[in-house]
């Protein structure tokens, strides 16, 4: 079972809780980024973007509790930037492990096997490994030559001590789905309790704006991929979620159902677009135009997003909204192999080699890393 039994209640109970209240707008996960500083330079990632000065900054211990504690949802996820880089973060796991808060510690696992020995394992704490695919398709998704190496000693070395470790794979235009399926295998052989997905979402100040994929080629990705799914294959994520991907369903974006708290303060309106700050978790709420934000509303930045930030939250309410949406999840988790032999043709058709992906950046085998070449 990817997910321990007493996180799967805890969550359960909280949502039920709110749905019992009737709070129509609640906090799923809470998105902590306690500082944008990083060790890679990812062509589809624009937070390294910012000034030194901003890059510098980091959030206390006692900044982040504080938001933890104001937004109230029992899971934490804790990206950057590169979390490990933080000069606290050890303290600032252990606070929330006291608070007995479920924490997804999103790494690149660059520093995680130097840095294990800060940690305890705890059924609180999970290393959720940021792994865009097989060797060749992660390396040339963070420039860097030998990330992926790296990365997976870091996973080995974590899975070995006892901790709890998820991989988190984002996937563009021009992803194999082939390769990807291969990767699944990979990656359960290692031992990891799960993975997630997400397609990746179209940053402002990305250096590579031309991989973010449309709707319509997410949809015929992850069909090809999630179709004809192995029985081995562990995804810690809402099986519904993993459906949406597959165009199997349709929501509408809760982007307060993943809200971030960060140097700035709580973002608005949510972890992938800035369009301003609020001081505190219910100001976020009173104060944001939710009605200009996701596809239906017709917002040019929220086109074609589909990540997992803004529908994950979406898929998991509807599970909790009554009898239709728990059987749905439950048959889904009980007979989710999603046979499809149209699905199996997508997997014959053509792809790109790795290096077309993306014009702007070039392998430089000389100096052992991926480094810019403008066209």
């Amino acid at each position: 079972m990817p997910v321990p039994i007493s996180q799967m209640w805890t969550v359960a109970s909280y949502v039920l809780k709110q749905k019992i209240q009737g709070r129509k707008r609640y906090p799923f996960v809470l998105m902590l980024e306690p500082l944008f500083r990083c060790n890679l330079a990812c062509a589809g990632c624009g937070k390294i973007q910012y000034p030194a000065h901003i890059l510098k900054k980091e959030l206390t211990p006692e900044e982040c509790f504080k938001a933890v504690d104001e937004c109230g949802t029992p899971m934490v996820s804790i990206p950057g930037g590169e979390p490990l880089m933080h000069s606290q973060i050890d303290k600032i796991v252990e606070g929330l492990v006291a608070r007995k808060k479920y924490i997804y510690l999103c790494t690149n696992a660059l520093l995680l096997k130097e840095k294990l020995h800060l940690f305890k394992p705890s059924k609180y704490l999970t290393f959720s490994v940021h792994v865009d695919g097989q060797r060749e398709h992660h390396d040339f998704s963070v420039c860097r030559e030998g990330g992926y190496d790296l990365a997976l000693e870091g996973v080995r070395e974590a899975v070995k001590q006892g901790f709890r470790v998820t991989t988190n794979t984002t996937l563009f235009d021009g992803a194999d789905p082939n390769s990807v399926r291969q990767f699944f295998d990979e990656m359960m052989e290692i031992g990891v309790e799960g993975m997630m997905l997400s397609p990746g979402y179209s940053y402002e100040k990305a250096p590579d704006q031309r991989h973010f994929l449309g709707r319509a080629r997410t949809r015929r990705l992850f069909r090809a991929i999630l179709s004809n799914r192995k029985s081995t294959w562990e995804f810690n994520q809402s099986p519904l979620f993993l459906e949406f991907l597959m165009g199997k369903r349709t929501y509408a974006c809760t982007p307060w159902g993943m809200p971030t708290y960060n140097v700035f303060g709580w973002q608005k309106p949510c972890y992938l677009m800035q369009d301003g700050y609020a001081d505190t978790f219910q100001e976020l709420l009173e104060t944001t135009a939710w009605e200009n934000y996701g596809t239906e509303s017709g917002n040019p930045k929220c086109a074609n997003c589909m990540v997992h930030s803004g529908y994950e939250a979406s898929a998991m309410d509807h599970t909790f909204s009554g009898l239709g949406g728990i059987w749905a999840a439950a048959k889904a988790m009980l007979s989710g192999k999603y046979e499809d032999p149209d699905a199996l043709a997508l997997l014959n058709e053509p792809t790109k080699p790795v290096h077309a992906y993306n014009p702007l950046v070039q392998i430089d085998s000389s100096k052992g890393q991926l480094t810019e070449t403008r066209v």
